[in-house]
């Protein structure tokens, strides 16, 4: 065109390469506020998005491309061809089925591990240097059906985990401390669902543990009731998903933290779920949730955090449960 001969003096050929780019797998709730956070936080600039509805994909993408002047310089692309996520840092998968009413864990688990069968591949294709980060249902297990399917090192593939959990178990605490939840520290681990465990011994306010003044804290015993945050936490999914129909915000903001955490090599902590034979006694070959160094390479460190009797019970307990269903899965 004449006009671009007149607009530009070309210097140096254009590098069509971020450094950072972020493929998003399935454009549900989930996925889409995963991206928009990623955008609007500036966790990346070059986003691509993947999945089987070609014309709920599309607008989607046009919807976040005309938002490209309130962002910094957003590369947005989409298509059901996973070509796209070519060269991808790290691939985020949200996409699965739902449970069908009357259908089993396991039922859940083998149609989802069918899907993760058809996009798993594709992604190690484009991009064999990935780091994978699961968000499907059930997360620690297919996680581990991932790790599984693409033959990654077990520290490139990351299952989003507790990480949600522990946010929402910070939030209840400082609401009822009334300070700010980024002032409340505290973890809960093993799986991302009902027998997630609350690491009431570790729970501490600058360094002060709640346990150090309430030593029942926790307990059916506690005459504090302080155990009512963690039922709070494990009914708050069910809650959000009976008030508005599904989750999107939180989930969507913690990946977007997790994956932050990767790109910028942070070596921060984060409760993602991670390989744990060993870990606590665990001798099964599970996907659980622990406090994790997130780096450049994934997972970098499992945090040896101390723990009670009870906590390590309850965490074994979880993993022989994910164990059980994991066995009967047909790859």
């Amino acid at each position: 065109m004449e006009s671009l001969k007149k607009l530009f003096q070309p210097v140096h050929e254009k590098v069509d390469e971020t450094w950072s780019k972020v493929t998003i797998v399935g454009v549900g709730q989930v996925g889409m506020a995963a991206a928009f956070s990623m955008l609007t936080q500036n966790v990346t600039n070059n986003i691509a998005l993947v999945d089987m509805m070609a014309d709920k994909l599309k607008g989607e993408m046009m919807d976040l491309q005309h938002g490209s002047a309130f962002m910094r310089n957003a590369k947005i692309q989409s298509s059901t061809d996973y070509s796209i996520t070519a060269g991808s840092k790290i691939c985020v998968v949200t996409a699965g089925v739902r449970q069908r009413e009357g259908e089993s864990r396991l039922d859940l688990v083998q149609r989802n591990t069918d899907v993760l069968k058809q996009i798993i591949p594709q992604l190690i294709k484009y991009s064999p240097d990935t780091i994978l980060v699961i968000a499907s249902n059930p997360v620690d297990i297919l996680t581990y059906v991932t790790w599984k399917i693409s033959g990654l090192p077990k520290h490139r593939v990351i299952g989003s985990g507790t990480n949600l959990d522990s946010a929402r178990f910070r939030y209840l605490l400082s609401d009822r401390l009334g300070i700010a939840t980024t002032s409340c520290h505290g973890y809960i681990i093993g799986e991302h669902g009902d027998s997630s465990v609350p690491v009431w011994s570790a729970v501490n306010i600058a360094g002060v543990r709640l346990s150090d003044l309430n030593n029942q804290i926790g307990t059916d015993d506690d005459p504090e009731n302080w155990k009512e945050l963690h039922e709070n936490v494990v009914k708050s999914a069910y809650e959000v998903i009976k008030l508005k129909g599904y989750t999107s915000w939180a989930i969507g903001l913690s990946l977007a933290q997790i994956v932050r955490a990767i790109l910028t090599n942070a070596n921060s902590v984060h409760a993602v779920s991670t390989y744990l034979k060993g870990e606590h006694g665990i001798e099964d070959e599970v996907f659980l949730s622990l406090p994790c160094v997130l780096s450049h390479c994934g997972v970098s460190d499992v945090i040896r955090q101390p723990l009670t009797e009870l906590e390590v019970a309850q965490l074994r307990k979880s993993a022989k449960v994910m164990a059980k269903v994991q066995n009967d899965i047909k790859f």
